[in-house]
């Protein structure tokens, strides 16, 4: 199917060359600037976001980035766009035999995205169910249970938070006859959804064959973009950008958790990376009420330009510091 071409490098701002962590930087400081918590419900701001995500899911994977860039050898950037011949890069093609394609709806992806990169049209092979011989004892065909599919959803990390209920549609287009069958259902997405965990919906994959039962739908939870936090299982981190003095000299510091701010102690002398481990200010874990811990991450950030008083401050303390040598 003919889907519209993204240009994920120019979503990010970013040229075809950048390194991973040009690509990093680009999508952090987009993500901060469009995040539906700093909008705050702008119009088109929501769009922007998955867009945003969506291109940094691509090409902050190196395959399928490489994917990706033997897909734009063949971009035209007018009308609709087909892979190049061959291509194994889209799903629908990767497990021959199977009669229908699928396209999903609701998931936070694009099209363009669900085709070619989401897994959605990869298949698991049916399970103890074959076809027998024509004119066998049994009849000619037995049921044949559908095939699983495998799609991913964009979740941000307030749903992982609370949970939520969200509407996804399923197209299933029948490879011999283009017929098309479009239902749509409520996904469950339960309280601590970690990153890149699989959920299961019985029955709601491709159609069973001569009474067969249907395959299933799992789909794989993908982190959408914070502002303030990156996760790691049910652990949360904030990158916490402070004063060279601060570290040194001891601080206290307002920082923020998915349910409010809090305030925490920098201890003097902690080193630029150090994590400041906040417990039990993650993600839900388990059925228990137990959350992940937030980890602090000490960012020392120096100033780039000085004012005359400014620099004469700093060339004092350079002056009282002559018995420090961080090369010793």
């Amino acid at each position: 199917m003919a889907t519209k071409f993204h240009d994920y490098y120019a979503t990010l701002g970013v040229s075809r060359e950048a390194t991973q962590e040009e690509i990093k930087k680009a999508f952090r400081k987009l993500a901060r600037k469009h995040h539906p918590d700093v909008t705050k419900g702008e119009a088109g701001s929501d769009e922007k976001f998955k867009e945003i995500n969506e291109a940094n899911e691509v090409l902050s994977d190196p395959e399928k980035r490489k994917k990706y860039d033997q897909l734009g050898s063949r971009w035209q950037e007018a009308g609709d766009f087909q892979p190049p011949p061959g291509w194994q890069g889209d799903g629908a093609g990767s497990a021959g035999g199977q009669e229908h394609e699928f396209h999903f709806g609701g998931t936070g992806f694009s099209d363009f995205f669900e085709q070619y990169f989401s897994g959605g049209s990869r298949y698991g092979f049916p399970q103890d169910f074959a076809e027998a011989p024509r004119g066998s004892a049994g009849g000619g065909r037995h049921p044949r249970r559908g095939h699983d599919i495998e799609g991913d959803i964009l979740v941000t990390l307030e749903e992982a938070m609370s949970g939520t209920q969200r509407p996804i549609s399923l197209q299933s287009v029948n490879r011999m006859t283009g017929a098309t069958e479009t239902h749509t259902f409520e996904a469950r997405i339960q309280p601590g959804a970690v990153d890149g965990r699989r959920m299961r919906l019985p029955g709601q994959g491709e159609p069973g064959i001569d009474g067969g039962e249907p395959g299933d739908l799992y789909l794989r939870v993908r982190h959408a973009a914070h502002p303030f936090f990156t996760s790691r299982g049910a652990d949360l981190y904030h990158e916490l950008d402070v004063a060279p003095w601060e570290p040194v000299l001891g601080a206290e510091v307002v920082v923020p958790t998915l349910d409010t701010s809090l305030k925490i102690r920098i201890p003097e002398g902690a080193e630029n990376g150090q994590n400041l481990r906040v417990p039990g200010r993650g993600l839900p874990k388990g059925k228990n009420g137990r959350r992940g811990d937030l980890y602090v991450v000490v960012n020392v950030e120096l100033p780039t330009s000085l004012s005359d008083a400014q620099r004469a401050a700093w060339e004092q303390l350079r002056t009282a510091s002559s018995d420090f040598n961080p090369r010793s």
